[in-house]
């Protein structure tokens, strides 16, 4: 068994790989500049969920990057399930990838590089596990700034990631799950590949600057809706966050995960909130809809 690559997939140079397989030139703009941009989706029971919208802001952030994809995104789709298929995977992890690529005899302008598509699966990540749904995520608020939306369009999902992993790191230096950073106004944004929201009297309510519009953020908004619970983007203080209700994180890697501590504050006396456990019922129910699912199978056939 291999101790370094869990089981998986990948596709990439037009032809699928073992995941142990799947490289890249050193001279990449991806590997070199993070000059890349790339979305994740995941499998849940065999079937995508909300694979549409996944590879709609994938093209989108191709786009905004001036390095349009070049491929169909029907083809894309077959590539996404055969990873998955050919990694013998009913719950998946599974991510879609864009490099600038690599530019002739190394020259600096970006505009020769040739963009290079690869994707993979995995088996499903959690940043929490189902069995620590009622504990809930102890989460630390850091003084980190955000990579401001000035200099990084966060909007663009990205690898630059520095701020986000020293906010990891500082979180389980003292013992955290993970980590909450704020913007230059001390502002709340998000954490490592997750949305925050908060629950108050008046409602549920979300960052509106500064932060990845995350399809698991955007699918909250539509059940919210569903449940005729007011739901808004607005900008979020600290003294909001330590006041809230309710908090929760959203993220294709776990859904929609109770916050229940910050910085060793019990938020709702440490235990998961109504509002919380209401849209994470619904969130799983939608998995088996066809109108938010598509089976790997069907997309291959």
């Amino acid at each position: 068994m291999n101790e370094v690559f869990p089981q998986g997939h990948a596709w990439l140079d037009g032809k699928f790989v073992e995941l142990s397989k799947a490289k890249i030139p050193i001279l990449d703009w991806g590997f070199l500049r993070s000059d890349a941009t790339y979305d994740v989706v995941h499998v849940w029971k065999g079937r995508f969920f909300r694979l549409d919208l996944h590879i709609e802001r994938f093209y989108k952030s191709t786009q905004k990057l001036r390095m349009p994809c070049q491929m169909s995104k029907d083809e894309l789709k077959k590539i996404l399930a055969g990873c998955v298929k050919k990694a013998g995977l009913e719950n998946a992890y599974v991510e879609m990838i864009q490099t600038r690529g690599v530019s002739p005899n190394f020259v600096r302008d970006p505009r020769q590089a040739t963009p290079r598509i690869m994707a993979f699966a995995v088996p499903f990540g959690w940043i929490l596990k189902q069995e620590d749904f009622e504990k809930g995520l102890n989460v630390l608020l850091t003084d980190i700034n955000r990579i401001p939306p000035s200099s990084v369009d966060p909007t663009i999902k990205n690898y630059h990631w520095m701020d986000l992993v020293t906010g990891m790191l500082n979180a389980y230096e003292k013992g955290n799950d993970t980590a909450i950073l704020v913007d230059e106004n001390n502002n709340i944004t998000e954490g490592p590949g997750f949305n925050l929201f908060c629950v108050d009297e008046k409602g549920v309510f979300t960052p509106d600057h500064g932060v990845l519009e995350g399809i698991t953020r955007q699918t909250v908004f539509d059940l919210a809706k569903e449940l005729n619970i007011p739901i808004s983007k607005k900008p979020i203080s600290i003294e909001q966050l330590k006041s809230a209700k309710e908090l929760f994180a959203t993220s294709t890697a776990g859904g929609v995960m109770p916050i229940t501590k910050v910085s060793g504050n019990k938020i709702n006396l440490g235990a998961v909130g109504n509002i919380t456990r209401q849209i994470h019922k619904l969130y799983w129910e939608k998995h088996s809809t066809k109108d938010w699912s598509e089976s790997v199978d069907n997309i291959l056939n």
